[in-house]
């Protein structure tokens, strides 16, 4: 009885788990192409290997826009831990820059939402990290840009990292 339970249970765990991936699959493949300005950084982590620290431009300026107490030192108490959308305007080349915060606003045809998550004070997109081989370093030394796929609801995955011309970073670039 125990070993059938188990077993049950792997397979459940193993369905949802390649469910997961298939949909993180269709979202790289089908999702819009955008890229955001980083301002990265590159330590090493004896536990994780080598990655880079990834932070956004974007995510400062959403920062600067969300309601601050009237000193602007704190943030408000409702804000602490939030999530919403930010207006993003793409330009020929599909790089985002802020626009302002969402609140019901038409989209033009360059214009996208990206779904930022408030946690700890802090607004974060995506991933705030960058996972690479050891001893690749060096490639990606020159990261200006970091290419994501969005889809439908806004959220982000990131697909690869860019220098200042758009020009893909990697060892096979």
């Amino acid at each position: 009885m125990n070993k059938k339970i188990a077993f049950g249970s792997l397979i459940i765990i193993l369905v949802l788990v390649n469910w997961s991936i298939a949909g993180k699959e269709k979202h790289l493949a089908e999702g819009r192409t955008v890229y955001l300005e980083l301002a990265p950084v590159d330590p090493r982590s004896l536990m994780q290997g080598d990655y880079m620290a990834l932070r956004f431009r974007l995510a400062d300026e959403v920062y600067n826009a969300l309601p601050k107490t009237k000193d602007h030192r704190r943030w408000r108490h409702d804000v602490a831990s939030s999530d919403g959308y930010v207006l993003t305007g793409l330009d020929e080349r599909n790089t985002g820059t802020f626009k302002s915060l969402y609140k019901d606003q038409t989209l033009s045809n360059n214009e996208i939402l990206l779904r930022y998550r408030v946690r700890e004070g802090m607004v974060k997109f995506a991933t705030n990290a960058y996972f690479f081989q050891e001893g690749h370093g060096r490639y990606y030394q020159p990261a200006k840009y970091g290419q994501f796929r969005v889809d439908e609801k806004g959220e982000l995955l990131l697909a690869a990292m860019y220098d200042k011309d758009l020009n893909k970073l990697g060892p096979d670039k």
